[in-house]
């Protein structure tokens, strides 16, 4: 390589190939198929055909040289590097492109060039890094590789290959850091040529699988790992190899069991799309995996804790409440479990009191299984008995509160007493872990909560059992909220039970049915309460009311108004009045001053002799009449009351339900507006029917849906009272609220003909001696000719005391029913005042015979003075 050199833009000139004496092709052709062949490559990679490969990448020139440094061959890869093309380079000298920063490659550093040469020449060979001018003015550095070579003819040349050092360091970055990646990681990496064999692993992956590097090249997951885990990844690896579909970060057990790896594997293709192999990274993620499983472990026994809570906290009955808290362990945490109770507390009764004995009374209350079989039944049959003995394990723990972590046969064999059936069906079905553990309330123990697991699963661990003291903990509360709960329902319902009638008189002419229903389980005893009373004349009071609450003060105030209803409807006064006198008795009904009262109610009063009835109401639901509807054509389907048409069988006859239009009122308690009453004449067969609210109200509809609903189920014929209540209750919506239904029927009817006789006489001395005469007859006529004598000593006895201080005409009644009623009515409002009489007193003792000769008698006033009554028994 000489230290001048020539001029590039001067034309080139033809050169020999190295290979031969023939001459070489055109240096400009060779430069421009070159280039075309260059950009028809570019084209083909813009279309998206990958065909670079490492070469590509680091883009080696070639230039040759004869020996003094004139350039033979000037490659396409040259051009790009220093942006000069051949036609301007071969045959000129190299010595400008060294260091020079003009646009003349002449004007470079041919010292350096020829240093170089001649180092070549004199060694053969020689690298460095040159720093060589590109054609734009900036200096390119490139690592050089030069040789000298000799042809076939023996003539040397110089062969020299350049590469950027920007790209080479690229290259070399890339290839450290992949040996870092590999020498230094702790994560597990490999290489898989396309038969799937290791070509490269590092020492952390060597590690996990147990063998040296060395042991893996050139050889597949088959002949390292155990063949289950083995065929896995093989199938897994030659997917991504076929599909190129990565797989990443996934979870799988090690090699022969021993903890949890993550798996991501990627396929390999160089840059010209070819398929290379596999690549895949391994990480031990045992610790990530156990740490997991213990979150997800603590997160279901949480939910399980939640669950149990829930499902058992809402139960107020102490059998579901054990069914429920069985039903929840299965199979969440347990193969089989049950809910042991001591007696009493099963029934409600009293906590134990006394220690547990191999002869305390305990009773299986809740069971279930993730399958049931005869061995099963025998083994928590629900409802059986449970024996054991005192130092079983049932006893120990029953006695000392502690709970038993049973994990052996011989420890299974002694849970109850020896030769136990249950024990010998337990293990049968493979029972080999059980936890026996006490209920526990108030430092009391209820009884024991049995859980076990069978064959197939992972037994008990001192976590379960710790986890199952804290389920027991909280069962053994809410069954003694449940126990608790049910000795003040029974203690309500029986004081309920015992305010309430248990059974009703029927005067002549009326017949009565009544039901009363307590609320469900879910809610207290309520308020709700009816009565039906016996008045004189043959009369009948009907009395439904509702106290607002529930409870055992909403029992104990209804049976006070039952009592003081009862008590002012033997004074005879109207409905109006009773209600206003209830009304004003205030807080003596009331269950404290601070907390008030509030009671709705509706009293009804029936004269079988006139046919009427008087009713009041106090902010009650109104009452209903049944009756056969006068004047029905029928044929449409239903009535403009909404009932239907009879149906076959029965007779034709349309019956109609109305809702009796009264003055509502106010509720009992509330006061400041006057009851009004309103009398009615019914006709012989109506059916009069009061309830309390209990029976129509809904959550999902509105009370008025309620009422359309009870009257269509009663127009219908009311043959049988009996059967309509059992009716009417088996209507009631299920959505309806848990209250008390209190349902009272009455058919009201006259007394039979020929039963009543009444006179009226003239306030004159003679009406004594009519009104002897009449009665007697009437008696006679009757039937009753015993009762003759009495009678009319009694009656002579009213009508002169009459006489005596009334000015008007006096009207005298007798009643024939179920006693014969005696009435004296005049026009003075006064009623008549027994006193004592002496020895010497003429009169005075007129009273005092009718209190003693009849069965009992009375006062009560009328629209136009006042009525004295008395009955007599029949004979």
């Amino acid at each position: 390589m000489s230290a001048s050199g020539d001029d590039p833009e001067a034309s080139p000139r033809r050169v020999r190939r190295p290979g031969g004496l023939q001459p070489g092709p055109d240096p400009a052709e060779l430069a421009r198929r070159e280039h075309q062949e260059r950009l028809e490559r570019e084209e083909r990679e813009g279309q998206g055909e990958s065909t670079g490969t490492l070469l590509d990448t680091l883009r080696v020139a070639v230039v040759m040289l004869d020996t003094s440094g004139r350039v033979l061959l000037w490659s396409p890869l040259a051009e790009e590097v220093l942006g000069w093309a051949g036609e301007h380079i071969v045959g000129r000298r190299v010595g400008g492109l060294f260091g020079a920063s003009d646009d003349a490659p002449d004007q470079g550093d041919p010292e350096h060039a020829e240093q170089v040469l001649s180092e070549v020449l004199r060694d053969g060979r020689w690298s460095g890094i040159l720093s060589l001018r590109h054609r734009d003015g900036h200096a390119v550095q490139v690592e050089t590789r030069a040789s000298l070579l000799v042809d076939g003819d023996g003539r040397p040349f110089v062969l020299a290959s350049m590469v950027e050092t920007s790209r080479l360091r690229t290259l070399e970055h890339d290839l450290g850091a992949l040996d870092s990646l590999f020498d230094a990681s702790p994560l597990g990496v490999a290489i898989f040529d396309r038969e799937l064999r290791y070509i490269r692993v590092n020492e952390a992956l060597a590690a996990m699988n147990g063998l040296p590097v060395a042991d893996h090249i050139g050889r597949t997951v088959a002949e390292i790992l155990d063949e289950q885990t083995a065929a896995d990844l093989t199938a897994l690896q030659r997917d991504v190899l076929a599909t190129g579909r990565p797989v990443i970060d996934l979870v799988s057990l090690a090699p022969r069991g021993r903890g949890h790896r993550s798996l991501s594997y990627h396929r390999l293709t160089d840059r010209a799309g070819r398929v290379l192999g596999i690549s895949a990274t391994v990480i031990d993620v045992t610790e990530r995996v156990e740490a997991a499983a213990k979150v997800e472990r603590a997160r279901r026994r949480l939910a399980l804790l939640n669950d149990v809570s829930s499902r058992i906290a809402g139960e107020l009955d102490v059998r579901r409440s054990a069914e429920e808290l069985a039903r929840a362990l299965v199979p969440t945490f347990s193969d089989y479990s049950g809910v042991i109770l001591h007696a009493e507390v099963a029934d409600g009764g009293d906590l134990p009191s006394v220690p547990y004995s191999d002869s305390t009374p305990m009773r299986q209350l809740g069971a279930h299984a993730v399958r049931w079989g005869p061995e099963v039944h025998e083994m928590i049959r629900q409802g059986q008995p449970i024996s054991f003995t005192r130092k079983s394990i049932f006893g120990t723990v029953l006695t000392s509160g502690q709970p038993r972590l049973v994990s052996s046969e011989r420890e299974l064999l002694a849970t109850t007493f020896p030769g136990d059936p249950k024990v010998q069906a337990a293990m049968a079905l493979g029972i080999h872990s059980l936890l026996v553990l006490p209920l526990r309330a108030r430092g009391v123990v209820l009884g024991l909560l049995v859980v076990s697991r069978a064959r197939g699963r992972e037994p008990f661990d001192h976590d379960d059992l710790a986890l199952a003291m804290d389920l027991a903990n909280r069962a053994g509360a809410a069954l003694d909220n449940a126990r608790l709960y049910v000795r003040e329902r029974e203690g309500a319902l029986m004081l309920q039970r015992t305010l309430l009638p248990q059974s009703v008189p029927e005067p002549p002419g009326v017949g009565v049915a009544f039901r009363y229903v307590p609320g469900s389980s879910g809610a207290e005893v309520g308020g709700d309460w009816f009565d039906v009373i016996p008045l004189a004349g043959g009369r009948v009071a009907f009395v439904v009311g509702d106290v607002m609450g529930h409870g055992l003060g909403a029992a104990a105030t209804m049976g006070r108004l039952r009592t003081a209803v009862r008590t002012l409807a033997g004074l005879d006064m109207p409905p109006d009045e009773l209600l206003r006198r209830v009304n004003d008795l205030g807080d003596d009904l009331a269950r404290g001053q601070a907390e008030g009262w509030m009671a709705t109610a509706v009293y009804a009063v029936y004269d079988p002799s006139t046919r009427r009835c008087a009713i009041a109401q106090a902010g009650h639901l109104p009452p209903i009449l049944v009756q056969p509807e006068q004047g029905a054509d029928g044929g449409d389907g239903e009535d403009g009351d909404g009932c239907p048409d009879p149906l076959p069988g029965d007779g034709g006859e349309r019956w109609e339900a109305r809702l009796i239009d009264l003055p509502a009122g106010v509720p009992l308690g509330v006061g400041g507006v006057r009851f009004e009453t309103t009398e009615l004449e019914v006709p012989d067969g109506t059916v009069l029917v009061l309830y309390t609210d209990g029976l129509v109200e809904s959550r999902r509809h509105d009370i008025g849906d309620g009422l359309d609903r009870l009257r269509k189920t009663l127009c219908r014929p009311m043959d049988s009272l009996e059967e309509v209540c059992d009716d009417v209750l088996n209507t009631m919506e299920p959505g309806r609220e848990p209250d008390d239904v209190a349902l009272l029927m009455a058919r009201l009817g006259g007394l039979p003909a020929g039963s009543t006789a009444s006179w009226t006489f003239p306030a004159e001395p003679s009406a004594v001696r009519l009104a002897r005469r009449r009665v007697r007859d009437t008696l006679v006529e009757w039937g009753l000719p015993t009762l003759a004598d009495v009678t009319v000593l009694l009656v002579s006895e009213l009508v002169t005391n009459s006489l005596r201080y009334a000015h008007g005409p006096i009207g005298v009644r007798m009643v024939r029913g179920s006693s014969l009623l005696v009435e004296v009515s005049d026009p003075l409002p006064d009623p008549p005042m027994e006193r004592e009489a002496t020895a010497e007193d003429e009169g005075g003792r007129g009273l005092q015979l009718v209190a003693r000769a009849s069965r009992r008698w009375g006062t009560r006033h009328g629209p136009l003075g006042k009525t004295v009554w008395f009955e007599l028994a029949l004979p």
